[in-house]
């Protein structure tokens, strides 16, 4: 831990000098000074927990950015999908770009959790790939936490599960060092002991290889690679090279090299964690032969006994985290180490959309623990098991910081439990909460229905050139009413989870455009709709109470109208519920508070003018120009390089002049070999700024390039 101190005695020494500098274009506005000055006032006289409650469009972002550049402590954001912790990444990215902002989810493009289920005695093996550009982002999180003070995580609730020891990961770092006295085979060793692993191929994070006197390594955090030369027994260079070009990026005097796996112990350990489970082996036997079962006693004793195998022969097993507990020397019960373990200072805990987020948290034990508990009853996992597990919500609030609750709707939770709550309800932009009606669904009196009442709302904003939308309560319903729509001469189109996610953004992007008119959704909220084009919200069947037409629901709902000056909701409901009155009066109370804040400040709202973008026009014409006309280019580009050339010179004339001998399959060959390289650094480099857009475009670039050399092989064949 000597590195860490260092590293936290020098900030604890500097705290006058900031480590966090905020760069924006923008300044706090509308009541955003307000929220930020009371944050900080409240972190300031030790409050633990805090509620940003910010209405929809009020820069909660940027709030919560200034109050970590005021609070200046290492930071911790938790959302509730990947999708939106990235969004957040690369927005704080943007507001710190000289913080180490990092972006931490769970590693699984896909997994399908061991389990069993003893009503039809079907066992379900553990089937999982993990995505290696997202590992290298978990680590570049982990060593930046060990390393650095000025950081900000931005992770999904994953970082509540078992990670690995903190102290074991930054023990076993390796310090390498010019004149340092080191053998370049006992380097290799210990590389391997950190689970490094060789290759006499091309480098990836996590391998490395020798070539003369000098080992060539690349760590598992980075994209670049370390050229270690030797003389005398001793280090003579650190290098800093470009895998790609083979460019000196930079000489170093020391180099750190942490762990390539989160998982490491020393042979002690293995040693006596082997000695414990077969202790509990023995134990598990004699409990399941008292209890009279002998299916499972003899399960459980011929997958441990493989297991311990395994783990004796080449130090892995499937499933190896089963054991954990056993490994770590942790208690029965005690709760793992998780991503929040790797924070040693004091740190800030900022909960996005907490009303979402936080039950996810709350409910992650009980579904896990419920089917380990299955598996260790019918003898398919020692008890041990169970101590492989997410954080309880109590131990989770045991291992945070200071906590700021981030939401438009905080749940009862947030609000019992926050020392304040503070309020972010006013607009830079000036626009206020949308009008609020309230109408019947069925015919009565001088009023035709909810579905014909709609049709008239919705022809008065289309007249004027903007959008209506309509929210139902089922899939079917959204689908017959855009029918119904359609066969009366209105441009409709419905919009629901069974749409994939492009056609969705294809279907907004149209919707702005003004290519039909009248959307029908059913839960609209998962979309995360910005459209200040539309001006009338119809909520059907408003009164039914349930997740659709909670309060929460409601005013999320109702928020999505408030991009548009002449935004207008109209619920249609026979009865008011508890959910709707709590609704409409919070809307109400805002729409008041926004009111008289621009009547004192004499400020007229006006309609966001936001450019309409369509993503998937974008994604297919990169598409197309990479695929059809950007790769041949790139590849006629090469080609002159492998020509003979009078304009060449030195290395490049002589590297024609060595092409000119190849046969022109070869020479294709290298050709491609060499572009595939150069849009690899490309896709990483995108994967590294959470472009995750571009990086599968290059990656579609780089199959295609693959095939070209795979269908030249089977010619030349």
């Amino acid at each position: 831990m000597v590195l860490l101190k260092n590293i936290k005695k020098n900030f604890s020494m500097n705290t006058k000098n900031k480590v966090f500098k905020l760069k924006s274009n923008y300044k706090p506005g509308g009541d955003q000074p307000k929220a930020i000055s009371q944050l900080i006032e409240g972190l300031g006289k030790g409050m633990k927990k805090q509620t940003l409650l910010g209405a929809t469009g009020t820069g909660k972002t940027f709030t919560i950015a200034n109050v970590i550049a005021e609070w200046d402590r290492p930071t911790l954001v938790i959302a509730h999908n990947k999708t939106l912790a990235a969004q957040l990444a690369q927005e704080f990215r943007e507001f710190f770009p000289d913080a180490a902002v990092h972006y931490f989810v769970s590693y699984y493009d896909y997994y399908q959790p061991e389990a069993y289920m003893p009503v039809t005695d079907t066992y379900i093996e553990k089937d999982a790939q993990i995505n290696k550009e997202i590992d290298r982002l978990r680590h570049a999180t982990t060593q930046s936490l060990l390393t650095r003070p000025d950081v900000i995580i931005v992770a999904s609730v994953s970082c509540i599960y078992g990670l690995g020891s903190p102290e074991e990961y930054e023990k076993v770092n390796l310090k390498l060092e010019i004149g340092s006295k080191i053998e370049r085979t006992d380097l290799m060793r210990k590389l391997l002991e950190i689970h490094f692993e060789r290759t006499n191929s091309d480098l990836n994070p996590g391998t490395f290889r020798s070539i003369g006197d000098r080992v060539e390594v690349m760590p598992i955090s980075e994209t670049f690679v370390y050229q270690i030369e030797f003389e005398k027994g001793k280090i003579s260079k650190i290098l800093k090279v470009d895998p790609v070009s083979a460019h000196v990026l930079k000489e170093e005097n020391s180099i750190f090299l942490f762990p390539s796996k989160h998982f490491i112990t020393d042979e002690e350990n293995v040693k006596r964690a082997l000695k414990n489970i077969k202790l509990e082996l023995a134990g598990q036997l004699k409990k399941f032969e008292k209890e009279g079962k002998l299916l499972e006693a003899e399960r459980i004793k011929r997958r441990t006994n493989y297991d311990l195998a395994m783990i004796k022969e080449v130090g892995y097993c499937n499933g190896i985290e089963n054991y954990s507990r056993q490994f770590s020397g942790k208690k029965e019960g005690e709760a793992p180490d998780t991503l929040l373990s790797y924070f040693k200072e004091d740190f800030l805990t900022i909960i996005d959309e907490s009303h979402v987020t936080l039950p996810q948290l709350g409910g992650m034990y009980a579904g896990d623990a419920s089917r380990k508990n299955t598996l260790v009853e019918f003898g398919f996992r020692l008890p041990s098991a169970k101590d492989n597990r997410p954080l309880k919500y109590n131990e989770f609030e045991e291992r945070i910081g200071d906590v700021i609750y981030v939401s438009a709707t905080p749940s009862e939770l947030e609000r019992s439990t926050s020392d304040q709550i503070v309020e972010q309800i006013i607009r830079p932009t000036g626009l206020i909460d949308p009008e609020i009606l309230v109408k019947p669904v069925s015919v009565q009196n001088t009023y035709p229905g909810q579905i014909e009442d709609f049709i008239k709302e919705a022809d008065r904003v289309i007249k004027k050139g903007f959008r209506a939308i309509a929210t139902t309560l089922t899939k079917k319903m959204a689908e017959d009413l855009t029918l119904f729509l359609k066969e009366k001469g209105y441009k409709a189109e419905y919009l629901h989870s069974d749409i994939k996610t492009i056609e969705r953004i294809q279907i907004l992007t149209a919707f702005r455009k003004g290519d039909f008119d009248i959307l029908i959704g059913v839960n609209l909220l998962r979309e995360g709709l910005d459209l200040p084009e539309l001006a009338l919200i119809g909520i059907l069947d408003a009164d039914k109470e349930g997740f659709l037409r909670s309060t929460t629901s409601l005013i999320q709902i109702i928020g999505r109208a408030a991009r548009n000056v002449e935004g207008r909701v109209v619920l249609y409901a026979d009865n008011i519920t508890g959910s709707l009155e709590s609704a409409i009066n919070e809307t109400t109370r805002r729409r008041d508070i926004q009111i008289a804040y621009n009547k004192k400040h004499g400020i007229t709202p006006a309609t966001i003018i936001k450019k309409i973008k369509d993503i998937t026009e974008e994604l297919e014409n990169k598409h197309e120009k990479a695929v059809n006309a950007e790769l041949d280019l790139d590849v006629e580009l090469f080609k002159k390089v492998f020509s003979k050339s009078k304009s060449n010179r030195g290395k490049g004339e002589r590297e024609s002049i060595k092409n000119l001998l190849l046969s022109d399959e070869d020479r294709n060959k290298n050709v491609y070999e060499k572009i595939i390289k150069i849009k690899e650094k490309e896709m990483n480099k995108a994967v590294k700024e959470l472009d995750f857009e571009s990086a599968a475009i290059i990656r579609d670039e780089i199959i295609v390039l693959k095939n070209k050399m795979d269908n030249m092989n089977k010619d030349k064949k």
